[in-house]
C-alpha cells in the first residue's frame, strides 16, 4: 500500500461514516463495519493496536487487509533490508581409497560422508511450535526439495485457507475450488503412499522433482495444511482421498485405474473410503454389507451400509470392503463401487467434530457392480484393508501431531498477552508447566514418527505390514491422547475464549471438538494398544525372541 498518511490526517475521519483507524502503523478503513463492531466509534481515528490484539489474532488482520488498509503512517519505519548470509565454509575434501597395488590406503572417515548441514530458521521459532528442523536443528531425514515444499505450501496455507477455516468450518463446507486447487497444484498424487503418479497427471507437483518424492514430503505436505488448526478442512482435502485411494491406486485393474485414477488425481472426481457399519467398526472382519455374484459371473450385486463415512456425501467412487464369501476375515472383498452405477445414496451425519469434512451414511441397494471393479482377489480384500490401515493410521499421528502443536503454539502466544494478577499468564509457573507437558509429549511423539516413516520408506508393504502394524497402532494411541491432553491444557490457559466459537480461541475451541474424531477412527485408543503389543509379541517370537 503506497498512501502515506499523518496522525493528523487519519484523527479527522471520526464519523461513523467516515471511520479510519491504526494498527501496528498502518491505516485501514473500517466505515462500512459499524454493524459488526459498534464499538469503533471508541478508537475512530486513533491507534486501535492495543485495542486490535487485544480481541483478535493474526489470522483477522491477514484476512481483511487486503480489502480494508488504506495506507500507512508516514512514520512507520522501513523495512530493513535483510542480513547477508554469512560466507558458505569451505568445502572439505573427501577422503577416497584407491586401488594402488602395495600401499595401504586410509579407510574413508566422516569427511566421506556427506555433511548434514542444518537449514535456515523457518517460522515464528516459537520453542516447540514447529519440529526442531524448522528451527535450525539437524536431521538426516531432509534434504532440499523437503524445504521448497514446506515453503510453497505454508504459503498456500497461510494465504488462502488459514483466514477462512472458521468461515467453512461454520458452513460445514470447504469450497470446491480449494480441494480443486489440490489436484491443479499436484499434491494428490503425492499423498498415495507411493512414488509419485506423473503418468496419470498432467499438472505435476512444482517444488519438487516427481522422481525425488518420497514419504517424507507426503508427511511435510500433509502437516502443513494441518496448520490450518481444522480437522474438517484436512479431511475434506486428505481425509477421503488418502485412504480411499491408495488401495485402487496399488491394487486395482490396471484398466480401471487408467480410467478412473486421472480425474480424481485432477481434483474433478471424489473417491472415498467405505468400510465401517452401524455395527462394525474396530471389528472389520463381521462387517455385513454383501456383494453376490451374478450367475453370468460378469457383476457383483452390492447391499448394505455403511456410516461414518468420511466425505461420503460429495464422492463419485466408493472404495468398500464387502462380503463375498464365508464369516470372518477370509470372505472380504474390496470393490471400486461407482455413484453412476445407481442404487448409491449418501445422506451427510451431524458430528460433534469434523464439521466440513462431509461425513456421510451410504446405503447400497441392488448396485450393480463390474467384476473389473474388484480390488485385489476375492475374498482377500481384508489383507489390502489392514495394508491400507498403515497409511490411514499414519495420516492420522501426522495430523493429531501438529494439531497439538497448534494448541501449544496458540497457548504460547496468548500467554504472553494475557495478563492476570498483574503479571503475563507466561509469568505464572503453573502456565509454563502445562505448556512444558505439551511439549514433552508432542516432541516424543513427533520422533517417533520419523522413525517409523523413515522405515515404512525402507521396506516393502508385506514387511512394513508385519513389522510395523504394532508400533504404528501404538504411535496412533500415543498422538491422540497427546493430541487430547495438549487440546485441553490449551483451553485450559484461554479460558472462556476456548469455550466460544469464532475469535482468540477459534483454533483450540474447534481442535477439542474435533479429538474424539481422532481417537475413535482408524482403530480406537483402547484397540490399538492392545494390537501393538499383541502383534510385536507375535513378531519377535518369529525373529528368534528369548525370555
Amino acid at each position: 500500500m503506497s498512501q502515506k498518511f499523518s496522525k493528523d490526517d487519519v484523527s479527522s475521519h471520526n464519523k461513523p461514516e467516515n471511520l479510519w483507524i491504526i494498527v501496528d502503523d498502518d491505516v485501514y478503513d473500517l466505515s462500512k463495519f459499524q454493524d459488526e463492531h459498534p464499538v469503533l466509534q471508541r478508537v475512530a481515528g486513533k491507534d486501535a493496536s492495543k485495542q486490535f490484539w487485544k480481541y483478535h489474532n493474526e489470522s483477522i488482520l491477514k484476512k481483511y487487509q487486503k480489502q480494508l488498509q488504506v495506507g500507512s503512517l508516514d512514520s512507520k519505519p522501513k523495512l530493513a533490508a535483510p542480513p547477508t548470509p554469512p560466507p558458505s565454509p569451505p568445502q572439505k575434501e573427501a577422503v577416497v581409497p584407491t586401488a594402488e597395488s602395495g600401499v595401504v590406503v586410509p579407510a574413508p572417515g566422516p569427511s566421506a560422508q556427506e555433511e548434514i548441514e542444518a537449514f535456515d530458521q523457518f517460522g515464528d521459532l516459537v520453542p516447540y511450535a514447529d519440529p526442531g528442523w524448522y528451527q535450525s536443528q539437524h536431521s538426516p531425514y531432509y534434504n532440499e526439495t523437503h524445504v521448497a515444499l514446506r515453503e510453497e505450501v505454508r504459503q498456500w496455507v497461510e494465504e488462502e485457507i488459514m483466514p477462512n477455516v472458521t468461515e467453512w468450518d461454520e458452513a460445514k463446507k470447504v469450497p470446491d475450488e480449494i480441494y480443486k486447487q489440490m489436484g491443479t497444484r499436484g499434491y494428490l498424487p503425492g499423498l498415495l503412499g507411493m512414488s509419485y503418479q506423473t503418468h496419470l497427471t498432467k499438472t505435476p507437483i512444482k517444488s519438487v522433482p516427481p522422481e525425488k518424492w518420497d514419504f517424507f514430503h507426503e508427511m511435510l505436505l500433509t502437516d502443513e495444511i494441518s496448520r490450518a488448526g481444522s480437522g474438517g478442512l484436512v479431511w475434506n482435502l486428505v481425509g477421503g482421498f488418502g485412504i480411499g485411494c491408495p488401495p485402487l491406486a496399488h491394487y486395482g485393474k490396471q484398466e480401471v485405474i487408467d480410467r478412473v485414477l486421472p480425474g480424481i488425481l485432477s481434483g474433478d472426481k471424489r473417491i472415498c473410503l467405505a468400510i465401517t457399519e452401524p455395527d462394525a467398526g474396530s471389528d472389520v472382519a463381521n462387517l455385513t454389507c454383501e456383494a453376490k455374484l451374478t450367475e453370468d459371473g460378469k457383476h457383483y450385486i452390492v447391499n448394505g451400509e455403511k456410516k461414518w463415512i468420511t466425505n461420503g456425501v460429495w464422492c463419485d467412487y466408493f472404495t468398500t470392503a464387502v462380503r463375498t464369501g464365508g464369516p470372518g476375515m477370509n470372505g472380504l472383498s474390496l470393490l471400486l463401487i461407482e455413484r453412476n452405477h445407481g442404487g448409491v445414496s449418501t445422506r451427510k451425519m451431524d458430528c460433534q467434530g469434523v464439521w466440513s469434512s462431509g461425513t456421510a451414511y451410504v446405503t447400497f441397494e441392488d448396485v450393480k457392480v463390474p467384476v473389473e471393479n474388484l480390488i485385489g482377489k476375492e475374498n482377500q480384500g481384508f489383507r489390502v484393508i489392514m495394508t491400507n490401515f498403515n497409511h490411514e493410521r499414519i495420516g492420522i499421528i501426522i495430523q493429531c501431531i501438529r494439531f497439538s502443536r497448534v494448541c501449544y503454539e496458540e497457548s504460547v502466544k496468548y500467554a504472553h498477552k494475557r495478563r492476570t494478577f498483574g503479571k503475563k499468564l507466561i509469568e505464572h509457573p503453573v502456565i509454563r508447566l502445562k505448556l512444558a507437558h505439551m511439549a514433552r509429549q508432542i516432541e516424543a511423539s513427533y520422533n517417533w514418527l520419523e522413525n517409523m516413516v523413515f522405515q515404512c520408506q525402507r521396506m516393502d508393504e508385506t514387511e512394513a505390514m508385519l513389522k510395523l502394524g504394532g508400533a504404528i497402532a501404538g504411535l496412533k494411541a500415543q498422538s491422540t491422547t497427546t493430541f487430547e491432553f495438549c487440546a485441553r491444557e490449551a483451553s485450559q490457559i484461554f479460558g472462556g475464549l476456548s469455550y466460544s466459537r469464532g475469535g482468540q480461541g477459534a483454533k483450540v475451541e474447534r481442535l477439542y471438538r474435533d479429538v474424539r474424531a481422532y481417537a475413535i477412527p482408524g482403530g480406537s485408543e483402547e484397540i490399538m494398544l492392545d494390537l501393538s503389543i499383541r502383534q510385536a509379541l507375535r513378531v519377535h517370537k518369529v525373529l528368534g525372541m528369548k525370555l
